[in-house]
């Protein structure tokens, strides 16, 4: 297929980064999927498909562990729901060190080619740092954002990831991921594209990205790329069909999630996504700020029992009686993040990559409940 990407007055051809942001569960795997057939390179290894998503994850393996790592090392969960977690994540984007790593895989992607997608659910914490990786190195940079209602991207994620996060933390993480990853792309070419209507008329949808993104190619497709996408798009994919009330998220934070959803939905539509829009964004972001605020000052008795016997205030960790083993049974097996070294050292990447999520993290929580009689040598 030829290219119709835009060139610059030297008669280049621009280069093209496509990042496919938003939570998962939400259709970014079949997105991705149409824009590998209609020519766009999808960076190797991928996570394998599997149950959870039959039909390929179009994720590239060096994206998730790198992602992983970042948020690791910043004690930040994918299904994150504090606003303060993306001042941390932001963090990635001004270490120089970190921008280079990503600025030298990208360089890579890019050797022979001029249009690559990146998706990963963990993108959308480090779209400064994608940003800027990109910039630095002259590739052009693109968002699409995917919308599947919050009720059957949370059941989804139910079903396949566990329910060790309730259905009101995870619609809270939705609310605080769909509102920053909106944020962070103005300025930038952009699409939000509802899941319903990629099942519906994926072609329409591809029209649009193309006219949004400036990636012409994209609604002029070859007859042959045509079938192959005709066959992968799949309605049946729909399985999750439910209300917030179905999932069992508490009727006030239901009316926030809805009004917010139908914000980002009116982003698809044309000319949904002005100046009033933004604005109206600003005040649901406010309004959430606000709202998760007063939650954490009602859970305060609920966090304060989690603190470490002998924690009083004024006291520094390191004067606190057992700190020394304390930290001992951090570097040694306690915590999450020891449970996850834990599993990775007892269960090689290469056999982890061939179980399914879920059991992945089955493993971690295994590991971390039985962290007191993990020893390390």
């Amino acid at each position: 297929m030829t290219s119709d990407l835009p060139v610059h007055s030297t008669g280049a051809a621009t280069k093209r980064l496509v990042l496919v942001a938003g939570v998962g569960r939400s259709g970014t795997s079949l997105f991705t999927s149409i824009l590998n057939l209609a020519g766009f390179h999808v960076p190797q290894p991928e996570v394998q498909a599997d149950a959870t998503n039959p039909k390929g994850f179009g994720e590239p393996q060096w994206v998730v562990d790198f992602h992983g790592r970042q948020l690791r090392s910043r004690r930040v969960s994918i299904w994150d729901s504090r606003p303060a977690a993306f001042d941390l994540t932001a963090e990635a984007a001004a270490d120089p060190a970190t921008v280079a790593e990503l600025q030298r895989w990208l360089e890579v992607q890019f050797v022979g080619r001029e249009a690559v997608v990146v998706k990963d659910p963990r993108l959308g914490w480090f779209l400064p740092l994608w940003e800027k990786a990109a910039d630095g190195i002259g590739v052009d940079v693109s968002v699409a954002s995917l919308l599947r209602h919050p009720a059957e991207a949370v059941s989804s994620a139910l079903k396949w990831y566990g329910d060790w996060q309730t259905p009101a933390s995870r619609t809270v993480s939705w609310i605080n991921i769909m509102l920053e990853v909106e944020r962070v792309t103005r300025g930038r070419p952009r699409v939000f594209v509802r899941y319903d209507d990629l099942l519906s008329d994926w072609s329409a949808q591809m029209s649009r990205t193309a006219a949004a993104l400036d990636l012409p190619s994209l609604a002029s497709l070859d007859p042959a790329v045509v079938t192959a996408i005709d066959t992968l798009v799949d309605p049946t994919l729909h399985r999750q069909k439910v209300t917030l009330s179905d999932v069992g998220v508490p009727s006030a934070l239901e009316v926030m999630t809805e009004e917010l959803w139908q914000e980002l939905v009116g982003l698809s539509r044309p000319g949904g996504d002005d100046a009033a829009s933004s604005v109206r964004l600003d005040e649901a972001r406010e309004r959430y700020r606000s709202f998760y605020a007063d939650v954490e000052a009602i859970a305060q008795s609920s966090l304060h029992a989690l603190r470490p016997v002998g924690a009083k205030a004024g006291r520094k960790p390191s004067d606190r009686p057992g700190a020394k083993a304390a930290a001992d049974k951090s570097t040694h097996g306690g915590g999450a993040d020891s449970a996850i070294r834990f599993v990775e050292r007892y269960f090689p990447r290469s056999l982890l990559r061939k179980v399914s999520p879920v059991w992945r993290a089955r493993l971690v929580r295994m590991a971390n409940r039985a962290g007191r009689l993990v020893t390390r040598p």
